[in-house]
Order: structure tokens, then sequence, then C-alpha cells
């Protein structure tokens, strides 16, 4: 008696991570596998556009201020529901950034990273880990407007 074949999913999964290494290379990696993942989901493109460059951000802040021993991975996470994407990214340094990001001054060269999420995401925010290890800082877009 043969067993019953389950049905293959016709659509793309809704949920995928990123385990990447504590390098600057793995913020364009990250970039471009979020964009790949928007195709399969066939995000708009200004949600696309938005979450990328916050993606982006998010890395790099992981990537040059987490001070972590070698070895130890940055993740990124995309959910996607029926209104909203979430994209969160994980490093293992405990220290929190600040719920209120400071102002950059006009001739800083860096610094604006979260007040570009603050300003450009639908919310967002910052937790520990529920392991101890950690940080998670994650935002939301909005897929309508």
């Amino acid at each position: 008696m043969q067993s019953p074949r389950l049905p293959l999913p016709t659509t793309a999964p809704k949920d995928t991570e990123w385990r990447l290494p504590r390098h600057a290379r793995s913020v364009g990696r990250a970039r471009t596998l979020f964009r790949e993942q928007a195709a399969t989901w066939e995000l708009p493109q200004d949600v696309t556009d938005t979450a990328e460059l916050l993606l982006s951000e998010l890395m790099t802040n992981a990537y040059r201020h987490a001070k972590v021993p070698a070895g130890r991975e940055i993740w990124a996470r995309c959910i996607l529901t029926d209104d909203h994407l979430r994209i969160t990214v994980t490093d293992a340094d405990n220290t929190l950034p600040k719920p209120a990001p400071a102002p950059a001054c006009p001739d800083d060269e860096s610094g604006r990273g979260l007040a570009l999420v603050a300003t450009l995401a639908d919310d967002w925010g910052v937790e520990r880990r529920k392991c101890g290890i950690g940080k998670e800082v994650w935002f939301e877009v909005g897929l309508t407007s």
C-alpha cells in the first residue's frame, strides 16, 4: 500500500533567516539575499527599497558596534504577514542602543542609522534575546499605505 502524497506548497515561505559572519561583506550579502526574497514574495518596490535600506543600517550597526568574541554571527530574519514585513537583526552583544537615536551633526559621516530606522519604519524596537545572549533590533514596514 502506498503512503498518501502530501501536496507541495504553492507559495514561498513567509519566514526566512540568514546567519552571516560578522564581517563588512555580510552587509551587502544581506541586501542581496533580501532583494531575492522580496522578489519571490512579490513585495511592492517601495516596501523593498525601504526595508533594504533599513536592513543595511541594522546590519552595519551589528557589524561595526557589537563587541563580541571572534566567530560570532549576525542573524537577519524576515517575516511577512498579510499587512507588514518585520525584519530582525540579532547579534551577541548585550549593549542595547538608546531608544531615541542621537542626532548626527551635519559634518558627521555616520551615526544616522537608527534615526533612519525611526523615521522610515512604521515601528521598531530592541530587546534582549530570550536565551540571555545578545539583542534583537527589529523594524516593521507596512504593505499598504
